[in-house]
């Protein structure tokens, strides 16, 4: 129990209106001063569920399935490695392999994982630090567009290292508010995630301050914000598409309120899909309207809530708007490109990248193919994957093609010691036990799964780890 966990009075005297019947307020707060359960999400778009499986076991990793997600475990870690090693400096971890994810919070996309089967573009209205976004792309395998979007510029940073570290490809990141996009770019998505801005009120398990500012003045000011949200993520979506809304909150009034007002806005043009099937269990947190209310003592979880609409008809909006100024890509000419392909077969045995090849300066970029469609509709942040820079001889790859395109490599490649990969991270250069005549670049792996770019040389190979992302902790042993 962690007595230190604060639950305002006013706060319980406002849950007791809406905690449903069927649940108890004592078994609510008791849940609210237990410890969060830890969880990890597979990323498969570097290993394996089954890889991931033997590899736990060999560690010593007792993992309990989440039941909603089959990439999805609850972790527990032998005492002494928990102790000497945190979770995000473990070989997994660092590989890409794995997600620290908290269990609700991988519930969303899985509402959304049907439409994404044929989903060519899809969007992500609020992405940082990339849990969800992640696990769209990992969905998607990444396929078709993704649009991540993030109004605060630190957590765009954040964001998008998460995705270079994850192998994700198929992303264009954004920065706005994310009001705009009803407007900029009306009727461009196949499916919608917007996990909203929210009180928090459901994460109190991890955040023993998480209501230390709680007001239900501060409930409803949130709540015209995420009315404002849904209103342009409708707008945004395609007739026939998939709109999955969702907050880590608790209160009606940013949830059920929040879904009535859209439904009132647009009547007879949207449906509610109901979530009760979505898992087995899943009725125990269905709402009568067909959302899933999670409550934290429901499945020993955060408090998440999640609602998911397909929109029936095209609508009409009257502020729609057109960005002004010019596309600053161009394609990369057909001459280069086949000099790049050729060398990427010759180092690697790639011989062709999926997307299309786009010059901005001296930097190359790979866009997914689905791209054009919405390209100028929005100035993006991020494009792709930045593949490189143009120099006089040819291409120097950058970082981000290792971890998309690593597993692609069938030659000039390099496993990782334990001893090896620490040095990596620590932007030393990796010390070889014979010498070498092997020239140009070699991706880098650990725990089968690419994690970045060195360049052979004679009795070593030469980081090339950028520096942002240089580590100085403990890493991978104790």
């Amino acid at each position: 129990m962690d007595a230190n966990t604060y639950i305002p009075q006013h706060f319980i005297d406002d849950v007791k209106t809406y905690l449903p019947e069927h649940l108890k307020l004592d078994d609510f707060l008791s849940a609210c001063r237990r410890p969060l359960r830890k969880s990890i999400r597979v990323n498969t778009l570097k290993m394996s569920v089954a890889q991931f499986k033997r590899i736990a076991e060999q560690k010593g990793w007792l993992l309990t399935p989440v039941p909603w997600c089959e990439e999805g475990f609850w972790l527990e870690r032998p005492i002494d490695e928990e102790h000497a090693l945190a979770l995000g400096n473990t070989d997994l971890h660092l590989s890409g392999a794995i997600y620290v994810q908290e269990a609700s919070s991988m519930l969303p996309p899985m509402a959304l994982k049907e439409s994404l089967s044929e989903a060519q573009h899809v969007l992500d209205m609020a992405s940082a630090p990339g849990s969800k976004t992640s696990q769209l792309a990992a969905l998607m395998d990444n396929q078709g567009v993704l649009v991540a979007n993030e109004l605060s510029s630190s957590r765009l940073k954040v964001l998008s290292a998460t995705l270079k570290r994850m192998g994700v490809g198929n992303c264009a990141l954004s920065h706005f508010d994310g009001v705009i996009f009803g407007d900029y770019m009306f009727e461009c998505f196949d499916s919608i995630l917007l996990d909203a801005p929210c009180s928090g009120e459901g994460t109190v398990r991890k955040d023993a301050d998480a209501l230390k500012n709680w007001s239900i003045e501060s409930n409803i000011d949130i709540a015209k914000v995420q009315k404002d949200l849904i209103k342009s993520a409708f707008y945004a979506l395609k007739p026939g598409g998939t709109l999955v809304y969702s907050t880590c909150t608790l209160t009606p009034l940013e949830n059920q309120q929040v879904c009535e007002y859209l439904l009132n806005e647009f009547p007879n043009q949207l449906t509610i899909e109901p979530l009760d099937t979505l898992f087995s269990g899943a009725e125990c947190a269905t709402t009568a309207e067909g959302y899933l209310h999670v409550w934290p003592q429901t499945f020993d979880s955060e408090g998440f809530f999640i609602a998911k609409f397909k929109k029936l008809a095209s609508t009409d909006n009257p502020n729609q708007k057109v960005k002004k100024g010019a596309f600053p890509f161009q394609s990369f000419d057909k001459k280069p490109s086949q000099a790049f392909y050729a060398e990427l077969k010759k180092q690697f045995g790639i011989t062709t990248l999926s997307g299309s090849l786009m010059q901005r300066d001296k930097e190359l970029w790979l866009f997914p193919e689905e791209f054009s469609a919405i390209e100028n509709k929005i100035k993006y942040a991020r494009l792709g994957i930045h593949l490189g820079m143009i120099h006089k001889n040819g291409v120097r790859l950058n970082h981000e093609f290792a971890t998309v395109f690593g597993t692609q490599c069938k030659s000039n490649t390099f496993a990782l010691s334990d001893q090896q990969a620490s040095d990596y991270f620590q932007g030393k250069d990796i010390r070889l036990d014979k010498p070498t005549n092997t020239l140009g670049e070699v991706v880098l792996t650990l725990c089968g799964c690419p994690i970045g770019l060195g360049k052979w040389q004679k009795n070593k190979i030469k980081n090339s780890l950028p520096r942002d992302l240089v580590q100085n902790n403990q890493l991978i042993s104790w």
